[in-house]
């Protein structure tokens, strides 16, 4: 299969490289010139336009901003449904609102299409090792045909019929950001009573409060780059979709508005640029400390293999 890549993000650029590792043939496309030009190399070409990539790929890979420019790939004058769409296989990765791709999904199935969803899970560092769990919603023929694409990336999740896997990705990400802000509000209180934050941290692990947030995310405070490979940015459209998402079902929010409220803050003080743990950053300030704890922290975005959120030497 020759695979197409669309959006060449931090993400997007690092689970591109494991499916090219993987040995297909590639054509990708990124509205940064740039962004294309880190990808090239034997094997793999760029892409003029979304609609040129799918009309040169069996399988297009999508991995955008969210919901406004998937639905520019899909519906855009270059897009996917001005090309030849019959027998093509789509996998969508954006974090996007659920009831927004099952209508673009149908369009392109009018056409003659295969659509698969398949938002990730994780963080960058995943992205690079290929092993990111995919939530991948579709009809199970088109999955199984594409099994070999998603497994370069990840590790793939069934949940049933197509929109399901963006329905599971909205909730995780409501749970992963409560947790985040939750947690701030722990640590600043135990380090003020007089417990060590490091002390702190590997007593909590492994126990009823442990969570990916925990494990992962919390040395990024320690080291005080709080993760800036995750934006506050992504963090808020994130929330507007768990919002309209919960709004649809009639479902109660109180706490996700919070935490909502709480990451609006911290774009506001620290910008929409700073990494997805200074939510935490803005209760260190209140309180007047800080956070941090000595030592050589991995970077997320800097991990080859192993597991990021490690303490070198420990």
């Amino acid at each position: 299969m020759i695979v197409g890549f669309i959006g060449l993000g931090t993400m997007g650029s690092n689970a591109a490289r494991n499916v090219r590792r993987a040995g297909f043939e590639m054509i990708v496309h990124d509205i940064r010139p740039e962004a294309v030009e880190r990808q090239l190399e034997p094997g793999v070409s760029a892409g003029s336009s979304p609609a040129d990539v799918l009309a040169r790929a069996d399988v297009t890979v999508t991995m955008v901003f969210g919901p406004k420019e998937v639905e520019q790939v899909v519906r855009g004058a270059d897009g996917f449904l001005s090309a030849h769409c019959k027998g093509k296989y789509w996998i969508d990765m954006t974090t996007s609102s659920p009831k927004l791709m099952r209508a673009l999904a149908a369009d392109f199935e009018a056409m003659g299409g295969h659509a698969i969803d398949a938002p990730v899970t994780g963080s960058v560092d995943a992205a690079i090792r290929g092993d990111m769990p995919m939530f991948v919603g579709g009809e199970d023929a088109a999955i199984e045909h594409v099994r070999p694409v998603i497994e370069a990336m990840g590790q793939l999740r069934k949940v049933g019929r197509y929109g399901n896997g963006y329905v599971a990705k909205l909730v995780n990400n409501q749970l992963w950001k409560v947790h985040a802000a939750a947690i701030g509000e722990a640590m600043v209180t135990a380090k003020l009573a007089g417990l060590d934050p490091l002390t702190w941290w590997n007593v909590m692990k492994g126990g009823a409060a442990d969570s990916f947030v925990m494990s992962h995310d919390v040395p990024s405070i320690f080291a005080g780059h709080y993760d800036p490979s995750f934006p506050i940015a992504l963090c808020l459209k994130d929330l507007s979709l768990i919002k309209e998402l919960m709004d649809e079902v009639g479902t109660r929010n109180e706490l996700t508005a919070a935490t909502h409220a709480r990451f609006r803050e911290a774009g506001e003080r620290y910008g929409s640029g700073a990494g997805e743990m200074t939510v935490c950053r803005v209760i260190e300030d209140d309180a007047g400390i800080d956070l941090r704890v000595a030592g050589d922290w991995v970077k997320p975005w800097e991990v080859t293999h192993g597991l990021a959120g490690t303490k070198s030497g420990s």
